[in-house]
């Protein structure tokens, strides 16, 4: 009777410890959870509030430095095709672009992500650039006006993601480059989607070791699907012709450059 009534009067205890200790893991499931969810609304929102504003800064202080800011396009009624067309017979071969020793270097422009779409390109590829300037070039790949691959990422999202729609580009799209020397005219030409270790697509020529280019590309990578790192996405765009600061900026991204530098 004495160690059965023993027995009986321990059984409460351990159940009250049983309980003390499923509440406490509760409460570290529940914290962690919330914690986690602080997490990913930071990454989700929070990056690209920080990050947008930060660009929308940077962008601003690059234009202003670039020669001729205050010019203005003319003939806005002509399409960007009889435009670029146009450019190219009067201005001719493109100059390459220069680093100028400055870190951010352009600008780029795609009509297709919005009206008011322009970011900064800076050299480099780290965190330090992709998580706060936005778009880096790719060191090792030519730059606009080079014969070769002008290649640069960007984050498809967090981090302002400045390359979420790239899986929206059309034929007949153009893209736009600005630095000191001038404005460069791409034409979106195709995109695929590779291994993440498929370094080829930096080369001068895409996919084709050892071959001399002849034409001047602009490469856009970024992660794909979106919401990960599985694979890349990657977008080429030909360059069709540039002109000079002086010219100003070719009609369909006038309005935004304006806007961009904050002249207007």
């Amino acid at each position: 009777m004495g160690s059965a009534s023993t027995s009986c009067r321990r059984l409460p205890r351990r159940r009250g410890r049983l309980a003390a200790l499923a509440g406490g893991l509760g409460e570290v499931a529940i914290t962690l959870g919330v914690v986690l969810l602080l997490f990913v609304a930071w990454q989700l929102w929070w990056t690209n509030i920080d990050a947008d504003r930060t660009q929308a800064e940077l962008a601003h202080r690059t234009i202003q430095h670039f020669p001729g800011a205050d010019a203005r396009t003319e003939g806005n009624a002509v399409t960007a095709l009889k435009a670029s067309e146009r450019d190219r017979e009067r201005f001719g071969t493109p100059p390459p672009a220069s680093l100028h020793g400055a870190q951010t270097f352009g600008m780029l422009y795609v009509p297709r992500f919005g009206e008011d779409y322009g970011r900064p390109i800076s050299e480099g590829v780290g965190s330090d650039v992709l998580d706060h300037l936005g778009i880096g070039h790719y060191p090792r790949t030519q730059l606009p006006g080079e014969a070769g691959n002008f290649a640069v990422a960007a984050h498809r999202q967090t981090h302002g993601q400045v390359f979420w729609n790239i899986d929206k580009l059309v034929e007949g799209d153009f893209l736009y480059v600005q630095t000191r020397e001038g404005y460069y005219t791409y034409r979106y030409r195709d995109t695929e989607v590779v291994d993440p270790s498929a370094s080829s697509v930096l080369l001068p020529v895409p996919h084709q070791p050892g071959r001399r280019a002849s034409t001047s590309l602009l490469t856009m990578t970024s992660c794909d699907p979106p919401f990960t790192t599985r694979m890349r996405i990657v977008a080429y765009a030909e360059l069709e012709s540039w002109r000079p600061p002086s010219a100003g900026p070719p009609a369909p991204i006038a309005e935004t450059v304006t806007r961009v530098s904050g002249a207007g």
